[in-house]
């Protein structure tokens, strides 16, 4: 059997239809995709500057005025920072450990699904070029049987049969399906590429804020000891008990 026979009767067989809808379903679930994407974004909006301000305000006051804070905010840098403050007695080294992991499974969650829209936007032309292959080759195909008829018959006959000609059609249909798809997949995911970068780099600079108070209060407790320790005022101190009676008896012998 002739393989590539074989294979063009499979292709133009089928057609090129069923990667067009091919093509409509992927496009149905990176629509769905997208849409899910803004609305969990949309939720953990939040004014991080606000945030920020908040979050040293009530490190000021207490741990747990700062987990209060930080357990009204819906956003990830809030996430982040409350599973830091939830250690807050380990020492600066655990929560920023604490942190670090926090702010991995986050990145997870704001990544979720990414990938597909990535996969659909730089696969999808591809996709649509396998479809207008298809086109091409029944175009070919057809020009094939045309070619065999006679002369009378092809004079009655228009310039380019019907089956070309809607074979062509088919496969520039295919081709412009597939970039109609992978334009608003790429854009998407860029879109929320850079939106994950940029809470990342949020939870990087309240996570700092946290650290740097665990990191004065040690300071702060060592500076508040000395300032309670007494002043000797220079006197010179008092020798011991048996030294001053030795000293007194050596003065009374001398006088």
């Amino acid at each position: 059997m002739d393989l590539v026979k074989w294979l063009e009767r499979i292709m133009t067989g089928f057609g090129a239809e069923w990667v067009m809808w091919l093509m409509i379903g992927l496009s149905v679930v990176s629509v769905a995709i997208i849409l899910e994407r803004a609305y969990f974004f949309f939720t953990l909006r939040d004014d991080l500057n606000r945030l920020s301000r908040d979050l040293k305000a009530a490190l000021d006051q207490s741990i747990d005025a700062a987990k209060v804070r930080m357990q009204a905010s819906p956003s990830a840098e809030a996430a982040v920072v409350l599973a830091g403050l939830s250690i807050a007695d380990r020492g600066p080294a655990s929560v920023e450990e604490a942190m670090q992991g926090a702010a991995a499974l986050q990145r997870l969650k704001l990544e979720k699904r990414l990938i597909f829209l990535a996969t659909l936007g730089n696969n999808a032309p591809f996709i649509g070029l396998f479809g207008t292959v298809i086109g091409v080759v029944g175009a070919f195909k057809a020009l094939d049987v045309s070619a065999k008829t006679t002369i009378a018959e092809a004079a009655s006959q228009p310039i380019a049969p019907p089956s070309v000609m809607a074979s062509i059609a088919e496969a520039l249909v295919a081709t412009a399906i597939g970039i109609f798809i992978a334009i608003p997949a790429v854009a998407a995911n860029n879109y929320f590429q850079r939106a994950t970068r940029s809470k990342l780099g949020n939870t990087e600079a309240l996570t700092r804020v946290l650290l740097a108070h665990l990191k004065r209060k040690p300071v702060a407790a060592a500076a508040a000891e000395l300032d309670a320790e007494p002043d000797g005022g220079g006197d010179e101190p008092e020798p011991p008990a048996g030294r001053k009676g030795t000293r007194d008896r050596s003065r009374g012998k001398a006088s």
